[in-house]
C-alpha cells in the first residue's frame, strides 16, 4: 500500500459528494492529473473498471483530465456508492472552479445528488418490507 504525501497548493477548489450513505469530501488543486483517494492512488482504492471509469467523468466531460489533482477524504458507504460519491464531489468542486462547466455537468448528470437510499428495516419484518412467510398449518 502506497501512502501518497499531499502538499495542498494556494489555490484550492473544494466541495462534498454524496450518494447512498457515502460521503467525498474533495479538494481539487491545479496540478497534473493525480486522484488520490484516503491517502491512496485511486486506481488502488477502486478495483473495478467502471468504478475508475465513474470517478474520471466529470474531468473526462469538461476537458480537464491533466490540469487538476484531486485529494478526497472517502467514508461511509460501499465502494460502488464511494465512487458516485466522489464523482459527485468532483463536478461540484469543478463548478466552483469555473460556473461556465455548470451546463455540461447539469447535462451529463453529475451535479444531481442521488437520492436512493436503502430503507431500514421495520420490525416484525425480514427486511424492510419483506414480512414472514405465512401458512395456514
Amino acid at each position: 500500500m502506497a501512502k501518497v504525501q499531499i502538499n495542498l497548493g494556494a489555490i484550492t477548489f473544494s466541495a462534498t459528494g454524496r450518494r447512498k450513505r457515502a460521503v467525498a469530501r474533495v479538494r481539487l488543486v491545479p496540478g497534473d492529473g493525480k486522484v488520490v483517494v484516503n491517502n491512496r492512488p485511486y486506481d488502488e482504492y477502486f478495483h473495478r473498471d467502471t468504478q475508475l471509469l465513474i470517478v474520471r467523468q466529470p474531468l473526462d466531460n469538461t476537458n480537464t483530465l491533466g490540469k487538476f489533482n484531486v485529494f478526497a477524504r472517502i467514508h461511509g458507504g460501499g465502494v460502488s456508492g464511494q465512487a458516485g460519491a466522489l464523482r459527485h464531489g468532483i463536478a461540484r468542486a469543478l463548478v466552483r472552479f469555473d460556473e461556465n462547466l455548470r451546463s455540461s455537468l447539469r447535462r451529463g448528470g453529475f451535479l444531481t445528488r442521488d437520492p436512493r437510499e436503502k430503507e431500514s428495516k421495520k420490525y416484525g419484518r425480514k427486511r424492510a418490507r419483506r414480512g414472514f412467510q405465512w401458512t395456514k398449518r
